[in-house]
């Protein structure tokens, strides 16, 4: 009979100590962003927009594009927005937070849950390159690199660099467009304000061809430690309608309703008409 050694009770309780008290030391490298992140500032890209922040480097292409969609919007009509679809924001847009996030930290992955759509985004960080083929997605691929930038032998500060979005996507409500190729890459630096560890700061560079030069803007989220989550479904109470490129709207009632001034009826050539 081949020997078989006896690992007692003690002994074991001896392992998983050991192996709790070495993930415990690889967990303290990591700083501790737990709870729910809302946005500080407005809903627009830039959240310093509205007090006259700057405007998007838009090439003089993606300027008319964005001037279409403006005026679509003070027409009335949201057919340029793919969220009034219920699509995702996807990246950067998301980031905008229109709704509460929450950021989960491991050692070899990040993940960045956003109420507004459900969006959910995995942040690599275990040392991983980027894939020869990339499956594009709404909020793209993202590989990280912790930092830590004070010395204190604490990772304080998370690199992130994401590629592989797919569109339709906007920069914000406004319609402010990214390049119809999709080769969007985003950079962002993560980490907790200095004086306040109940906010997280995220600067966030954008590269697109629509842009004439790399587009940087700084978002701030405040942390509520104990608050509820509410969740949302975008299809529950979306009242849009989209035919063709027209936008209407649902009426409380149930009937189709314009959005705009002198807004002709859909096409019902498929429909049957009453005979008078």
């Amino acid at each position: 009979m081949r020997y078989r050694p006896w690992i007692g009770p003690a002994l074991v309780l001896v392992f998983a100590t050991a192996s709790a008290a070495a993930q415990s030391s690889g967990d303290s490298k990591y700083p501790e962003w737990k709870g729910q992140w809302v946005r500080i500032g407005a809903g627009t890209y830039d959240p310093d927009k509205r007090s006259g922040g700057q405007p998007p480097p838009l090439t003089a292409e993606y300027e008319s594009i964005w001037e279409a969609n403006r005026a679509e919007e003070v027409a009335g009509g949201q057919y340029y927005n793919p969220q009034s679809r219920c699509l995702p924001a996807g990246m950067p847009r998301m980031m905008v937070a229109f709704e509460p996030m929450e950021v989960i930290v491991t050692p070899a992955v990040t993940y960045i849950q956003a109420s507004y759509f459900n969006e959910f985004r995995r942040i690599y960080t275990d040392g991983r390159d980027w894939p020869k083929e990339l499956e594009r997605a709404f909020v793209g691929y993202s590989i990280g690199k912790w930092e830590d930038s004070d010395g204190d032998g604490r990772y304080d500060t998370l690199m992130v660099e994401t590629r592989g979005m797919k569109g339709p996507r906007v920069f914000d409500a406004s319609g402010i467009p990214v390049h119809e190729d999709n080769e969007t890459v985003v950079k962002e630096r993560i980490a907790l304000d200095k004086s306040n560890a109940n906010v997280l700061i995220d600067e966030i560079t954008t590269i697109d061809h629509a842009l004439t030069r790399p587009w940087t803007i700084t978002r701030k989220y405040q942390r509520a430690r104990t608050a509820n989550w509410v969740e949302y479904v975008c299809t529950e109470d979306n009242q849009y309608v989209f035919i063709g490129k027209e936008t209407y709207i649902m009426s409380a009632d149930g009937y189709l309703m314009p959005t705009k001034k002198d807004q002709p009826p859909p096409d019902l050539r498929y429909f049957s008409r009453p005979r008078n």
